[in-house]
């Protein structure tokens, strides 16, 4: 007897989801345009590929992920000062500057895109994952414009 898959299984948790960028509504279509570990230009999409949801929700929208990445920041900043003080007991506050500077530039990319993932994802009402926009067959408004 064969194995039928339902298509509500395949559709990936918001945790996975989120990891991979994809879309809050469907969690299928692409929120971002470039490879994640791309250190310049990042470029978000303005709909989604699958379901045509808008991402910027409002105008300003993401300004409010600003916020957010600087909360990323303050988290890898006070991370990597706590590991050089434990690793190094450095008197020097230019081995600070540099164990907090260095890492916040390379990362940026990943603030960048995770500070908008988590905005969509957990941090704006209204905006939830819908059954019926995983569909195959759901009708792409992206063409509507």
């Amino acid at each position: 007897m064969p194995i039928i898959k339902d298509k509500q299984s395949t559709t990936p948790t918001a945790v996975k989801a989120a990891l991979l960028g994809k879309c809050p509504k469907c969690r299928r279509g692409d929120m971002f345009a470039t490879p994640p570990f791309r250190l310049f230009g990042q470029k978000m999409n303005e709909r989604c590929p699958h379901c045509g949801f808008h991402f910027e929700v409002e105008p300003g929208f993401f300004y409010v992920a600003m916020f957010v990445s600087y909360a990323i920041n303050v988290a890898i900043m006070v991370t990597f000062s706590m590991a050089t003080y434990i690793l190094t007991h450095s008197s020097n506050p230019w081995v600070y500057i540099a164990a907090t500077l260095v890492p916040a530039f390379l990362f940026a990319p990943f603030t960048f895109r995770y500070s908008r993932v988590i905005l969509l994802y957990w941090l704006t009402p209204g905006v939830h994952f819908e059954s019926e926009h995983a569909r195959d067959d759901y009708p792409n408004k992206n063409h509507t414009l």
